[in-house]
């Protein structure tokens, strides 16, 4: 990864010429790990249109990031606030300058810590500029994706065997994520969701003491993280056995996300994407009960651009890896969501997950 990072910086060079801005102030984490490599946890990057950028961060991390960054931003290490340190490395500024903030990831206690607001130099928001550039994967990034898969995967596979009927949905979550751990995932990319029985209709449930029942469905939406890259996957089980309604659900839902992954391609507007599983979804008279988008890029983060979704305009690009993610959630009975991880590539989509997408009886 180190090598893109030359190209990442003179694309955002090149961004902020078209805006006619001098500089950019770098606040969210996950963008100053793109553009330089720090991995740590308190950093502020001044990226300059016409000359190298600057990283402020603080003593815990002087050794981590001259291994991180190397020669890649000038690097800063401020003793007491690292506002105090963007103010220096702007003292020399000339008056007038134009300097860019991200309004999506600067609170506003913060924005009016910035160096001369009202003053010398012309502040301004802006939104979505490294965001942007991070939604085209290199093969660095493809294959730490890969990786992150691959884990994830493996991981489940060492779960399902130790499932059993009368165990909690925490308990589920906490021998996945033990597995998780064993196999090299960094640390969970977001809280693990495992949800059974009537809890499997709340797309976004947390692990409940609720314990697994003969019957009904077990959904478990998970991923893992390899240096710094996500994986994203849902797949829903029968615990024990399945009844036919069950069954005809799981198959609505496993074919939409089959014919979407096979569908999706760069180019694509991310509405037209989102319809090639919601039309059949509705088709089958199931619409009004997938209320979420079908999917949304993952990367350094889990939810990144491109967006999938009915409102979505804008073109899919190609390099993205998309999540493909229908759902059907009936309140009170319980819900069905199938979830894969897909690479946009030139020559089609490539499905990066593997896990099979079959109803699979566990407990």
């Amino acid at each position: 990864m180190e090598e893109r990072r030359p190209l990442r910086l003179a694309a955002l060079r090149a961004a902020l010429r078209e805006r006619e801005a001098d500089a950019l102030l770098v606040t969210s984490l996950h963008s100053i790990r793109y553009l330089t490599g720090f991995s740590g946890s308190a950093a502020l990057l001044v990226v300059f249109a016409a000359a190298p950028p600057v990283l402020v961060t603080d003593f815990r991390y002087a050794v981590q990031v001259q291994d991180e960054v190397g020669a890649h931003a000038t690097v800063r290490i401020e003793p007491s606030s690292l506002w105090n340190g963007v103010r220096e490395v702007l003292a020399t500024a000339a008056d007038g300058t134009r300097l860019l903030f991200e309004s999506t990831h600067l609170l506003y206690a913060d924005y009016e810590r910035l160096p001369d607001v009202a003053g010398r130099w012309q502040w301004r928001g802006s939104v979505g500029i490294v965001e942007a550039l991070r939604e085209r994967k290199d093969a660095g990034e493809l294959s730490r994706i890969r990786e992150a898969v691959r884990i994830a995967e493996r991981a489940l596979e060492l779960t399902l065997p130790g499932v059993r009927v009368g165990m909690t949905e925490r308990q589920v979550a906490g021998l996945l994520e033990h597995h998780l751990r064993d196999l090299g995932s960094d640390a969970p990319p977001f809280e693990t969701i495992v949800a059974s029985g009537e809890r499997a209709a709340l797309p976004h449930a947390r692990a409940s003491h609720r314990a697994l029942q003969p019957e009904e469905f077990l959904l478990i939406d998970f991923g893992a993280s390899f240096e710094g890259y996500c994986s994203d996957i849902t797949r829903t089980f029968a615990v024990q056995s399945a009844n036919p309604e069950m069954r005809h659900v799981h198959d609505i839902v496993r074919e939409a996300t089959l014919s979407a992954s096979a569908g999706v391609r760069a180019g694509m507007r991310g509405r037209d994407a989102d319809a090639l599983a919601r039309d059949y979804i509705e088709s089958r008279g199931f619409g009004a009960l997938f209320g979420h988008s079908l999917g949304h890029g993952i990367g350094l983060e889990v939810h990144e651009g491109p967006r999938l979704a009915r409102t979505a305009e804008a073109p899919l690009p190609p390099g993205a890896v998309v999540t493909i993610e229908p759902g059907i959630y009936k309140p009170g009975w319980g819900g069905v969501r199938i979830e894969d991880d897909v690479f946009l590539s030139e020559d089609g989509p490539v499905v990066l997950t593997s896990f099979p997408r079959e109803l699979l009886v566990v407990g």
